[in-house]
């Protein structure tokens, strides 16, 4: 499989009940599968059974799917004539008349125009379920291709921006072991100004501050990002699918720790990194968003 955005368009039409029916299926992002379903009067029947067969295509987004007629199928008529109803009001009118005294007879026109004299029905069409969702599933693979098609662009994204993620985690890198030994210095200077004139244990003091020093490495989360850096290249090389929500979790788990970095950093090099970063990361969630 390749992966997908859920955003796509697919249509087709074919032969139903002896007339032509056109299926268009648009889809948009959505956490879950939902489907809006807007179909002629002789679809009806079989709205639930389109709704599972679209879940043999999608597993996410909003689709709204319509059918309508290209072409007409053939629709029979039936006549009815309430022969009863007819002669009440024959009756009625031709005693109306006597009583007028107004010459004349009722003819066949004039009891016609009576209204519920005449009742015109269309015959019921009968449409196929099997041919109905050979149209939709050609629908539905037309609107993959376009999926999976923005589902590559997305994927060729993501993957540049991950490599500018990289790029800066290396910068990070370099610059950490140099920017920890500054910081030991200044915690060093620190506790000297604060301690002006008392006398200082300098054992005691050099194992504060490596304690200090130590609450600010961030060689942990340099190797935590790496990690989820990992995971998200494999998710979007590795052919499956669906990997939206773990692209999503992935990158919360990416935010966590560049925050964690720049709250430890104290260093202007590390802060304009992640502050790089943070940007890329943004945009990454707002692609993901898109994603199957």
């Amino acid at each position: 499989m390749s992966l997908r955005s859920m955003t796509g368009f697919g249509a087709a039409e074919g032969a139903a009940g002896g007339g032509r029916l056109r299926i268009e299926i648009r889809t948009v992002n959505h956490r879950h599968l939902s489907v809006q379903l807007k179909a002629p009067a002789e679809l009806s029947a079989f709205e639930t059974d389109l709704r599972e067969a679209l879940r043999a295509h999608f597993e996410r987004g909003h689709a709204t799917v319509s059918a309508r007629w290209v072409e007409e199928p053939p629709r029979g008529a039936g006549v009815q004539v309430d022969a009863e109803r007819a002669g009440d009001v024959v009756r009625a009118l031709r005693a109306a008349g006597k009583k007028l005294k107004i010459k004349g007879d009722v003819d066949l026109a004039t009891v016609a125009r009576i209204p519920d004299v005449l009742k015109v029905s269309s015959a019921q069409v009968e449409v196929g379920l099997d041919e109905t969702r050979a149209i939709l599933d050609r629908a539905a693979k037309a609107c993959l291709v376009m999926r999976e098609r923005e589902g590559q662009a997305l994927a060729t994204d993501l993957l540049a921006r991950l490599a500018l993620l990289t790029e800066q985690v290396a910068l990070i890198r370099s610059r950490a072991p140099e920017r920890l030994l500054a910081e030991k210095d200044r915690l060093t200077r620190n506790v000297q100004e604060l301690a002006a004139g008392v006398n200082l244990n300098p054992d005691r003091l050099a194992q504060e501050v490596a304690h200090l020093a130590d609450k600010l490495d961030i060689t942990e989360e340099l190797v935590r990002f790496a990690a989820h850096g990992d995971a998200v290249r494999s998710a979007l090389t590795n052919g499956a699918s669906a990997v939206g929500k773990q692209l999503g979790f992935l990158l919360q788990e990416l935010g966590r720790e560049t925050n964690t970095i720049g709250s430890k950093a104290n260093d202007a090099q590390i802060a304009a990194s992640v502050i790089t970063m943070k940007g890329e990361l943004e945009k990454m969630r707002e692609q993901v968003e898109n994603l199957e």
